[in-house]
């Protein structure tokens, strides 16, 4: 089935890494006429997947949650067929267990009553609307961001909170994105059919996992939001079965969630787990710590490819399993991080076959985040960054494209990154992200990297990532956007 590329937004396509400049911006609708007309007159400057960006423009993109919809004045019927998880939100208390957020399980401080945005404080006001901008330069995005925000009033909206981001260029290395523990990042990115070209052997995930309308990896058209057709007199969705109109069309659902890293905290203790018997510091110790809890070194080379030192070469290595090179994790421990977020090739019911790749495909992320604050080291050299002060919040402002949140982002979290017998292990979560502890009580600081004929135990590891606020949106195609413009009360 050929893509619309029209109608989709551009985020999904790319991440518009020739615009190194970005900030999001979370809107309040504060009066729901003034709004329509503002997003009205915004839709032809959103960037589609047809458009090759203009580096001299700002690209914009526009995400809305489901509490948006109803504000823009949305009807009840149509947002009842939006799915459960956007219904309720990222923190409705069982989903916020399940996804280690809620008291019991994560850090305090991490929890939605404490977020900066998108929590259950009393003192904060809803979220409604996530705007992405995109520029060139920091200059060009201060242009930007200040016509933006100086429309929202007469738009009829009002700024919760800038979110900014830091440079493209200052998180650059080797020629790639560092993220702030000083690894690089944005290596594994699932090809989606009919939208990426074919990279390496791995095969592509059928465009219906990210995109709304289309064929999934179940050979099962993604079930979209509807509308009724008298609530759609223009006839500016496309027609559906059952007398509705297709709301959800070429959009999809963006999970975006900010993670503060504790960076410093994270070295400190690399450094003490890795000392030499009389209490030495041993940074090449160290280094292979670090790289077996992430799966990769570094520069970025998975530890399955190259297991006893960081290779230049393999930087960018993606295409790689694990069942047929290292089953026992013998080369890349069993629970690293990169292994939990993507098993590739060991999933049952048949590990090493295209199968256990068919079912992986399921629950595959489109990650188009950014990392925010000043890096510690401008190298992200781990000797600069214990003797460097650290004052000031820096982390990833985590954002997924999915077409099913439950099936992708939240399983993920909750059945690989959050669950302490993952791949036969025991009291262990992701150590980067998973709690350190379970809601029962029981800890789960461990880590073990697999041996022969001994194995190694890590305990005592802290939480290195804290969750600072969150939210679940909706994406819509260019088609709805104009729908959702044209609202009557």
């Amino acid at each position: 089935m050929n893509l619309e590329l029209h109608d989709i937004q551009g985020i999904i396509a790319r991440g518009y890494g020739k615009h190194p400049a970005a900030a999001y911006l979370l809107l309040h609708v504060a009066e729901p006429v003034a709004a329509r007309r503002w997003l009205g007159a915004l839709i032809d400057r959103i960037q589609t997947c047809e458009q090759r960006p203009d580096p001299a423009v700002p690209c914009f993109n526009i995400a809305l949650t489901h509490p948006g919809l109803a504000a823009l004045g949305l009807d009840p019927e149509a947002l009842g067929t939006f799915p459960t998880e956007l219904q309720e939100g990222m923190t409705e208390p069982q989903r916020s267990r399940a996804l280690g957020d809620d008291g019991a399980a994560a850090d305090p401080k991490g929890t939605p009553r404490h977020w900066a945005w998108g929590g259950t404080g009393h003192q904060q006001r809803p979220v409604h609307c996530l705007l992405m901008l995109f520029a060139v330069s920091p200059a060009e995005l201060e242009l930007a961001v200040e016509a933006m925000t100086g429309s929202l009033a007469d738009g009829g909206l009002a700024l919760i909170s800038r979110l900014d981001t830091s440079l493209l260029a200052d998180q650059a290395k080797d020629g790639g994105v560092r993220e702030h523990f000083g690894f690089r990042d944005a290596i594994s990115q699932p090809g989606i059919q009919g939208l990426h070209p074919q990279s390496g052997n791995l095969p592509q995930v059928p465009a219906g996992e990210f995109i709304l309308g289309y064929t999934n990896a179940y050979g099962l058209i993604t079930e979209c939001p509807r509308v009724h057709r008298q609530r759609d007199p223009d006839g500016l969705l496309p027609p559906a079965e059952f007398g509705t109109h297709d709301l959800g069309r070429n959009g999809s659902y963006l999970v975006f969630r900010q993670l503060d890293q504790r960076v410093k905290a994270f070295w400190q203790f690399l450094d003490q787990a890795s000392r030499d018997p009389d209490g030495s510091a041993n940074p090449q110790r160290r280094l292979e710590l670090a790289a077996r809890l992430v799966g990769r070194w570094p520069g970025g080379a998975p530890l399955v490819e190259s297991p006893e030192q960081d290779d230049p070469a393999l930087a960018t290595e993606n295409s790689f399993s694990y069942q047929q090179s290292d089953p026992q994790g013998l080369r890349c421990p069993l629970g690293a991080h990169i292994r939990r977020s993507n098993p590739r090739d060991s999933l049952s019911p048949n590990p090493g076959s295209a199968a256990s790749l068919a079912v992986n495909a399921t629950h595959r992320l489109l990650r188009r985040g950014r990392t925010y604050g000043t890096p510690l080291s401008a190298s992200f050299d781990p000797e600069e960054i214990l003797r460097a002060a650290d004052g000031e919040q820096r982390g990833l402002h985590f954002i997924c494209i999915n077409a099913n949140i439950t099936r992708q982002f939240e399983f993920v979290q909750r059945s690989w990154i959050n669950n302490s017998q993952f791949n036969g292990l025991l009291d262990e979560t992701d150590p980067l992200l998973g709690p350190r502890r379970l809601p029962s009580g029981r800890p789960t600081d461990q880590f073990t990297i697999q041996g022969c004929p001994v194995r190694q135990r890590i305990s005592g590891l802290p939480s290195f990532v804290v969750v600072r606020g969150g939210a679940y949106f909706f994406l819509p195609g260019i088609a709805a956007l104009r729908y959702l413009a044209s609202l009557t009360p």
